[in-house]
């Protein structure tokens, strides 16, 4: 019961926090930094009052991840809310000291790679684009040409080849590569959130790296008639 009432209370924090994603934007940056910091506090200090703001801070990040995963818009916004509801219930069974002492961002990925695991267990995934959480691609070379039209296209059709073939990356590089090179995360972080030793998610990121070059290199010679 006392469970239940736990997912409940998260559940509706969650949902209390649901607008529209591109009205969540703006500071999002700033509250993850003052976050690092002080929301572990706030939230020994009074969960119920507190969570709502770690909702705030961190759910794009999670339904970024997540769909990235999953390849599916519902089932990231399902995978989201249902690792805040996790992370939720968790952090009512936990003693304010270790509240304190989490890792937050970490912590929470690790929560949402689990839901989004279980979610796509047998599933085939689909194919996701690497572009940032606004639309747009995170990083492009700084280059005149990029602005002219069929520039655009075909930086476009290579970042829509890059997320096909992260999504068919075995599991347990993709989430690697994912984290490090789209998300961020340093990889003391990347440790903690897939519950691996540095040095593993580290030969995981670069193995996955490799893979993705090799794929890369094989499609575009298939491109230019190779056989």
């Amino acid at each position: 019961m006392a469970a239940e009432r736990a997912g409940e209370a998260g559940r509706a924090a969650v949902e209390g926090t649901a607008a529209p994603r591109d009205k969540r934007r703006g500071h999002a940056a700033i509250r993850n930094r003052q976050s690092a910091s002080e929301l572990p506090e706030a939230l020994a200090g009074d969960l119920d009052g507190s969570f709502e703001r770690l909702v705030r801070d961190f759910q794009d990040r999670l339904y970024a991840f997540a769909l990235r995963l999953t390849g599916s818009p519902q089932d990231a916004e399902e995978v989201a809310q249902d690792a805040f509801v996790r992370a939720y219930r968790a952090l009512c069974d936990y003693p304010p000291e270790r509240i304190r002492s989490l890792a937050l961002k970490p912590w929470l990925y690790q929560i949402a790679l689990n839901v989004a695991r279980n979610r796509v267990r047998g599933r085939r995934l689909a194919v996701v684009p690497l572009d940032g959480p606004d639309g747009r691609p995170r990083a492009d070379p700084p280059d005149d040409e990029r602005r002219r039209p069929e520039a655009a296209v075909e930086r476009a059709e290579r970042r829509d080849d890059l997320g096909a073939l992260v999504a068919a990356l075995p599991e347990r590089y993709r989430a690697a590569v994912v984290l490090r090179h789209v998300e961020g995360l340093r990889y003391d972080e990347l440790a903690a959130a897939l519950g691996q030793p540095v040095g593993t998610v580290k030969a995981n990121v670069h193995r996955g790296v490799r893979l993705l070059r090799e794929a890369l290199a094989e499609r575009e010679w298939r491109d230019e008639g190779g056989r």
